[in-house]
């Protein structure tokens, strides 16, 4: 697998975590009404190669450049060298250590390419699942935003996580070499 910019053929997998109920209950936006021309606007709209106070969204694809998945970098501070990261996987890439290494993947080019200090991200305190992906990936629990969010008419808790370089470094000995396959025509280029 690999990371790549997203393109409008990855679309139709987008909207199928978008639409799926179980999968929405662990966001905070609601995605199940997103449509198609929705989808296709948000992924013409990322094209852009400007950094500061941008988002980077990647397409996670296999070797045969099937979308597995969404992993970005949103909100991007150069000045601060921080950034806010997500990530959403279809259900047929789940349990397979994807998001794992589509996540060090990430980091590495956070750290290692834009230079940035700190990647930092919340997430809903009962989503344990990607509780255990993120402190598998090195990041650092901060605290918690106590009912926070109401979300689908009850109060729901962040947990804040954040990866500084330095633990980066530690974890990985930074210029972390991933075993993502690699396609140099399709490689995502900054």
């Amino acid at each position: 697998m690999k990371l790549r910019r997203l393109k409008e053929k990855d679309a139709t997998g987008m909207l199928e975590w978008m639409h799926d109920p179980e999968f929405q209950k662990n966001f905070q936006i609601d995605m199940i009404n997103r449509r198609m021309e929705d989808i296709i606007e948000f992924i013409n709209q990322s094209q852009t190669d400007r950094i500061e106070g941008q988002s980077i969204h990647y397409a996670i694809v296999d070797e045969e450049d099937e979308y597995l998945g969404t992993i970005s970098l949103k909100d991007i501070d150069l000045l601060a060298r921080k950034a806010e990261y997500a990530i959403s996987l279809r259900k047929m890439a789940q349990g397979k250590g994807i998001a794992t290494e589509a996540t060090r993947e990430l980091l590495r080019i956070a750290f290692d390419k834009l230079g940035l200090e700190r990647v930092y991200l919340n997430v809903l305190s009962e989503n344990i699942n990607a509780i255990r992906l993120y402190e598998k990936c090195g990041f650092v629990y901060e605290g918690a935003f106590r009912n926070h969010l109401f979300l689908k008419g009850e109060y729901r808790t962040l947990k804040w996580y954040s990866i500084l370089k330095n633990e980066y470094m530690m974890q990985f000995g930074g210029g972390y070499k991933s075993n993502l396959y690699k396609d140099t025509s399709n490689s995502i280029i900054l």
